[in-house]
């Protein structure tokens, strides 16, 4: 999975940037270093990192900032993003992943927990460029817009198949009914906001079968997500 793979870590603490690299190269991945957003934003337009690693709080600006832009930019859009931060309250977490993030790292943590999150991460990305996207126990044939679970094939209206795919290209990160709206119906369709709750229903109906566990979570004020915590 690591090998030649390229890392870019974005972090301004001097103490914690050697411990990161080395962690990284020892695992097989081809490390870059940035002390501030500016570094980082030239080093991803010399060359797009296959992950990027972002501290919360690095300066100017900072890798909140720097998640916003990666995903403005369609060249830069779809990198993987690890935010770093010692913020650690859920509200802060939404923010991170509203923001652009797919996965979000509380310090203090261990050298191996971010290896395995990285790993996963990419791991991720390589089935939503495949046929098959999976999550968990649920898996899409993407060709033949066919829903499993278990190996049970799921009847799903276009609408919920498309909420569900969207969902499970993007694990763990939270999406309000607006982001919804325009990734699931489009641009320019008006729809009531409040439609996305009932489709959400349904999806949650349709694939939750034989006592199995609910992935779809509600993020109160925020919006939806698929995860399994």
């Amino acid at each position: 999975m690591s090998a030649t793979k390229r890392i870019l870590v974005v972090e301004d603490d001097k103490a914690l940037m050697p411990i990161i690299s080395y962690n990284l190269q020892k695992s097989g991945f081809v490390v870059r270093e940035a002390i501030n957003g500016d570094e980082a934003l030239l080093l991803i337009k010399e060359e797009l990192p296959d992950l990027a690693i972002l501290d919360w709080m690095v300066p100017s600006p900072s890798g909140l900032e720097i998640c916003k832009i990666l995903r403005r930019k369609k060249e830069t859009s779809s990198i993987p993003i690890i935010l770093l931060t010692a913020k650690g309250e859920e509200e802060d977490r939404i923010r991170g992943l509203n923001s652009g993030a797919d996965d979000y790292v509380t310090k203090p943590f261990s050298p191996a927990e971010l290896v395995a999150r990285i790993n996963a991460l990419l791991r991720r990305v390589n089935h939503s460029h495949s046929n098959t996207i999976e999550f968990e126990d649920i898996s899409i044939d993407v060709n033949k817009h066919k829903v499993f679970r278990g190996g049970k094939k799921i009847h799903l209206g276009p609408t919920e198949y498309k909420l569900l795919k969207h969902l499970m290209e993007n694990p763990g990160r939270v999406f309000s009914r607006d982001n919804l709206l325009d990734k699931v119906w489009g641009h320019g369709i008006y729809v009531e906001s409040r439609t996305v709750d009932t489709h959400i229903r349904r999806l949650r109906k349709a694939i939750n079968i034989d006592g199995t566990k609910n992935y779809i979570r509600t993020v109160r004020s925020a919006g939806y997500s698929i995860d399994n915590e």
